[in-house]
């Protein structure tokens, strides 16, 4: 009886032995696993939560400003997407891009969506552009970003436009450059939104185009 007394402890307590060793088996999995992924493991005091910005951005913008995100296209694969003040104005997804220079427009004031369109450079009609740039009031912001190739049609009336809009880097845009850019109608000094790289085949990260520029930042409201 002794024996048999002894044997079932053993039983018991190696049991007890394997249960608690696979429950922290797999506890210790899920916490690893949530960790791998970013999240505050379950039970634990969870570390401060990262602050969710507009557009996804890494920072707030103070007060009287719009949160913006420019991507530009990837080669000619990938298209630009455009995100103002938290709304994704134009993307794949919203299937509103083209070839070419992608432009939105908005109220400087209130940065409400007024306008989007395409413009292909490579094959399009150039005064289609002319003429939409020359339409644009006062007081409008400009964003774009360019998809494939963003300069063989242009010409010098239409990168003069550019220029007032604020832009220092159009009048050395080439074929299939990667430009984004926003401006304003009625700007006085050289916007500070613009990044420009150039199509080089020394340096660039995709067979016959450069890498895909983002740039994200903050543009002032306009108050009357």
């Amino acid at each position: 009886a002794g024996v048999i007394r002894y044997v079932t402890l053993l039983i018991t307590l190696l049991g007890t032995w394997f249960i608690v060793q696979t429950y922290l088996d797999h506890r210790w999995k899920a916490i690893s696993l949530r960790s791998w992924l970013g999240e505050a493991p379950a039970g634990l005091q969870p570390g401060k939560q990262l602050p969710q910005h507009n557009c996804g951005n890494e920072k707030s913008c103070p007060p009287n400003h719009f949160a913006f995100k420019i991507t530009s296209g990837a080669a000619n694969v990938v298209g630009p997407s455009i995100c103002f003040n938290d709304v994704v104005l134009m993307s794949s997804v919203k299937n509103n891009i083209g070839r070419g220079l992608n432009i939105a427009l908005v109220n400087g004031t209130n940065g409400g969506l007024l306008k989007v369109a395409t413009f292909d450079m490579y094959s399009g009609d150039i005064n289609k552009l002319d003429s939409f740039l020359q339409k644009i009031k006062h007081g409008t912001i400009v964003l774009i970003a360019s998809y494939d190739d963003a300069a063989t049609k242009m010409n010098n009336k239409v990168r003069a436009q550019f220029m007032e809009l604020g832009s220092s880097h159009v009048s050395k845009l080439g074929f299939r450059d990667n430009w984004v850019f926003l401006g304003a109608k009625g700007v006085k000094n050289k916007s500070p939104f613009e990044e420009h790289i150039r199509n080089d085949k020394k340096t660039n990260k995709y067979d016959g185009w450069p890498e895909l520029l983002e740039m994200e930042g903050c543009a002032p409201r306009k108050v009357d």
